[in-house]
This record gives C-alpha cells, structure tokens and sequence, in this order.
C-alpha cells in the first residue's frame, strides 16, 4: 500500500491530501443536480476566473426547461379552480348568503356544503377558510373580499396551514379520529384568526364519531369554526344538521356551463363549436369539474388553431346525433316499427351506446311532455329540435308520454342487464310502437261499454269457441264487422291535418314550411317548393297519402307561382291580429295610461257558459 492511500479507519474527507491534489474539481462545471456552480467569493483584487472552452459550452438551461415544460400543465379542473367567491359560478344564492352574513357580523360557526361532485364543496370551504382569516394591509377582518395578497391565501388553497385542518372523513371514519380534532380544537391558533377544521365527506363518519361531535359542534371555542362538506346529506344525522348552516350548491345550468367551458376554452387559445360545448355541458350533469375534465378530453383532439367540432366531441362520449334520436323518437310513437328498428341498427353500426340511446328516447320523452304544458323554450334544446319535439307534444296525448315513460323506465334497467343490450333495446322498441296506438284506460272502457273490442278490432265475444258448444262466446248475438272508413282528404288543408293526426311531425313541419300550393283535387297536387325544401318532400307525401287513405296520389313540384305556405298564413293572420288589437281604442288607452308597458303575446280564451237564473221568489214559472 503506497504512502498516500486513504486511511481505511476513517472517512475519506479526513485524509491530508496534498493542496494541490484537493483541488480537483474546475469551479466553472455544473454540479451534479444541472445547475451551475456558485464560484466562491473572492477578494477584489483577485483576478476573475477564465471562460470556459469554446468546444465544451455548458447547457444545464436546456433539461431544466425540458422538465419545467412537461411538470408545467396543469389539467383544466384544477388551473380553472375558483380562487375568489365571484368566480363560482351557479352559486348565487350561497354567495348572497354569506355576503351579508359577513357584512353585517352574523357568521356561523359550523357550515354544512351539501351538492353533487364537482360543483365547488371543497373549494367553497377553502375560500371560506380564507374568508375568515382574511388579512391583509387594508383588511383585517372576517371578510368575503378575497385578494391575491392575502397574508394566509397561498397557504390555505395549497392545504398547507397549519390553522387549517382539512380531514377526509371517508378514511377517518372512526371514534378515535374525531377525539383527536376535539383534543386540538382546545388550543388557539398558531397565526390566524380562526381555527378552522374542513371535514370532507363527513356522512361516512361512524354514528359514534357522530355523538363524540356533538358537544364540541353546539359549544365550541370562539376561536374554533368548522365547515362540512357531503354529497349524501341524507345520511347526516338530523343532530349535526341542527347545528350547523346548511347550503345547498345548485347543479349548474347547461347554458351557464357552456358558457364558462367556452371561456375556459379561449383562454386556452383552442376553438370548439358552440353545438360541441353544449354536449359536454350535458354530459357534465350540473358538474363544473365534470365538464372541465371533458373539455380537458375534447381539446386535445384537434391541433392548435383548428376547431373542434361537434362530431368529433359525440364520438369521444359515445353519444348518438340527437336529431337521429329524435327521428327514432317520432317513428316509435308512430306505430311504424320496421322504421324504428331500422334507425336503432343504424345507429348502432355507428357506434352508438344502447344505454345512451335509452337515454336520448327518455329525454325526448320529457321533453315532448313537458313542452307540451310549458311550450319549446321548456326544454332547453335547439330551435329546430325543440320545435320537432314540442309539435310531437301536441300530437301526442299526455296519457300516451306517460306509459311510454314508464315503459321506457323499464326498458332502461334491462338494457343494462342484459347480456346483449342492443338486443334489448330493439325489443323496447317493438313493445313501445306496438303500445303507441293502444288506447289508454279510459278509451277501453268506454269502448267495452259500447260493446266493441278495446283496441277497435271489433264487437266483444267475436273469436271461436272451442269443444263442444255452450260458451259464453255463443250466447252473444253475433255483429256485423265493419270495414275501417279510410280518410278521403279534399282540400289541402285537410291534407295537413290528416299528417298531423298520423303523427307524422317531420312530414308536417315540412309542408308546412315549404309547400306553396298551386293547384288541388283529391288524389293530385301541384305545388311550388320553397328554397331548402327536402328533395324527397314529394315522394314522402305521396307515399304516406297512399298508404292512409288507399289511392293513389300524384304530387308534383312545378316551381309555378303558388299561393302562401301554412306557416305564412298562419304568421299573417297573427300579425294581423296583433294589428287589430293594438289599434283598439281600449287597448289604446290602456297602454297610454301605463307607460311601458307593452303587449307581449295574445290569446283566444274560450267563451263563458251563461247560467240561467232562476227567480228569487221561488214561484214557478208559467208557460205562455
């Protein structure tokens, strides 16, 4: 062993290694973490240290922002998290609440945040950690004006302060846990005002970690605040609700949703049709965080600087075009099943969800109903697809929506049962438009009381008896079975309500819309198109007058001036009503005498039933 090795007694840095020979490491290299090294300081005079080689540059900048570059995104749902109480949005009443809660001194000191996931709980009990130990040069005070310079703020949304102990109930369920925060609560803060314990999820606490609360959550410390967050405020024990605040964080709207997805979206420099976000706003259900994760999803399936479309955002949810749903709607409720059942395949070999179309017939089912009492805007749909589906409202009768509801209800749980859904959803089908022309309860017994079959198939006791003679089939008179009267239409307008009385909405709208009819005679018509009518208007028409009425219908589309399409008569006499009304002396008066005010919609009310009077004196009347 040479004179200068180690000492193998003791570490190396012990060693008395010559000067020169300690001197091994240039100071101008990088260390071993990438970062430059930091020269030791070195008196004035000393002369600086030498560049370093031309042929070996130092990069350590280039990993670095490599690294930074990929730990830097941050998904949307997190980066878009509300930092102040005006960014929530959906939650107005909640901020009205404790906006002047805290104005005017009136602060609780126990919270309950009950809603959906993803609509704010924990982060609207981290804003009111920081609401109440707001501080800063100007504030000093419980209060709901949040800043960025909180003295507090970074701490509090990071879950870092020590005076604000945020605990998941859902893995602190037992007795023992809660004893330890009651043991805490007894000492004051550390820094802030408040001591304030989050407690997410709190409805999987035990019933004993409940009971241990109690006393604690009636009385506690004026420094102690505690604020609960649960999405099954059911399962809270009526004894905790009692003591505590309760908000209820409202779903939010889809159109508010949207609206801030679009927001969210240009702020990230990605473009994406208006028709896309509002199936995510759909899909989210109420839930800002669901909707933050979806458009997360659906950005990056277009390249910077192109636009994200609404096709591309269904087939990333696996949903189904809403106008192909609404048309399998509309061929269900009208009996034709062939038609349904060819639509569903259509669908499928798309690669639409049997559950999802499910879905879609039920929402279509709402909202026909629903329209039908309240009118299209009900519904919150487009234009187009609100008008289908409230003109299938109409045409329909409340009690036939309802079974089909109910039947839809049914078929929804087997969907998901069964082994082939597909299948199942064809046989929904079958059973849906076999049902849609079935008369409801009211209709079979008035027909049994009249003697007929309840479905019309004829007089009661018509079949065959079996064996041997003495049923009760024979001893009926037997009746004449008639023929069914098939329609024989003779004017246009009659043409148009046989179309509406079949139930067939799309065929309608469409004559309706562009049909200028120039010349009629049963069996023929001659009409002018209006620009954007469907190429097939002619064929559908003549196809469907043939198969109700038994006769061949000649439909031809000349392009001959024609007269007014149903929808320009109909919009000329209202505005001719309108006319009318409004030039009425009383009317006249009536709106001079209130200024403003202004005549939003009219309507026809059905004549009052004058009742007879009868004399007071009691005496009859004589007959001249």
């Amino acid at each position: 062993m040479s004179d200068t090795d180690h000492n193998l007694d003791g570490p190396p840095w012990d060693v008395d290694a010559p000067e020169e020979e300690a001197q091994e490491r240039d100071p101008n290299t990088s260390d071993m973490f990438g970062a430059p090294a930091e020269p030791a300081p070195e008196p004035a005079a000393a002369p600086a240290p030498p560049a370093p080689p031309a042929a070996e540059p130092v990069k350590p900048a280039a990993p670095v922002a490599q690294e930074a570059e990929g730990e830097a995104y941050t998904v949307l749902a997190r980066k878009y998290r509300p930092r102040t109480f005006e960014d929530l949005i959906g939650q107005e009443a909640m901020v009205r609440t404790l906006t002047n809660a805290f104005a005017t001194g009136r602060i609780a000191h126990a919270f309950m945040l009950t809603g959906v996931r993803g609509v704010g709980k924990t982060t609207t009990a981290r804003l009111l950690a920081r609401a109440l130990n707001n501080e800063t040069d100007v504030i000093d005070r419980p209060s709901l004006e949040l800043t960025a310079h909180g003295r507090h703020d970074a701490a509090i949304m990071s879950g870092q302060h020590m005076d604000v102990i945020e605990m998941d109930a859902a893995s602190n369920t037992g007795v023992g846990d809660i004893r330890e925060l009651i043991e805490s609560v007894r000492y004051a803060p550390v820094e802030a005002r408040y001591k304030v314990y989050v407690l997410d999820e709190v409805h999987m606490l035990s019933t004993a970690a409940f009971n241990a609360l109690l006393k604690t959550l009636e009385e506690p410390p004026p420094h102690a605040k505690f604020i609960f967050a649960t999405t099954e405020i059911r399962k809270v024990p009526v004894t905790i609700l009692s003591r505590c605040q309760r908000f209820d964080l409202r779903r939010v709207e889809p159109d508010v949703l949207s609206g801030h997805l679009g927001r969210v979206a240009e702020r990230e420099g990605m473009r994406i049709e208006q028709e896309a976000l509002a199936l995510i706003a759909r899909a989210a259900e109420g839930s800002v965080r669901d909707g933050l994760s979806l458009l997360d999803q659906a950005l990056v399936q277009g390249e910077r600087g192109e636009t994200v479309v609404a096709e591309t955002v269904r087939d990333m949810l696996g949903l189904a075009d809403r106008t192909q749903t609404i048309a399998l709607f509309e061929s269900v409720m009208a009996g034709r099943t062939a038609e349904a059942l060819q639509n569903f395949r259509t669908l499928y070999g798309y690669g639409a969800d049997p559950v999802q179309v499910t879905n879609d017939l039920l929402e279509h089912c709402h909202a026909a109903s629903v329209s039908k009492m309240l009118g299209p805007n009900a519904t919150r749909l487009p234009n187009d697809q609100a008008q289908k589906l409230a003109a299938l409202g109409a045409a329909i009768s409340a009690g036939t929506l309802s079974r089909a509801w109910s039947m839809l209800l049914k078929a929804l749980e087997e969907v998901r049962r069964a082994p082939n859904p597909a299948d199942a959803v064809e046989m929904a089908i079958v059973r849906l438009a076999y049902a849609a022309d079935l008369p409801g309860p009211e209709d079979a017994l008035k027909a049994i009381q009249s003697g007929q079959m309840p479905g019309g198939a004829g007089p009661r006791g018509g079949g065959s008896g079996g064996g041997g003679g003495g049923g009760a089939s024979a001893m009926l008179q037997p009746q004449p079975v008639q023929a069914p009267q098939l329609p024989n239409p003779q004017t246009f307008e009659q043409v148009v309500a046989l179309i509406g009385e079949k139930r067939e909405i799309t065929l309608q709208l469409d004559v309706e819309r562009f049909v200028r009819p120039v010349s009629f005679k049963p069996g023929a018509i001659t009409y002018e198109p209006v620009d954007g009518a469907p190429f097939d208007l002619a064929r559908r028409l003549s196809s469907r007058l043939k198969e109700w009425t038994g006769r061949t219908w000649l439909i031809a589309a000349n392009g001959q001036g024609g007269g007014e399409t149903m929808i320009e008569k109909h919009n000329k006499a209202k505005a001719a009503q309108r006319v009318a009304v409004e030039t009425d002396p009383f009317i006249v008066s009536l709106l001079s005498a209130f200024p403003g005010a202004e005549i939003k919609d009219i309507r026809t009310l059905a004549p009052s039933i004058q009742t007879p009077t009868i004399p007071d004196d009691g005496e009859p009347v004589e007959e001249d």
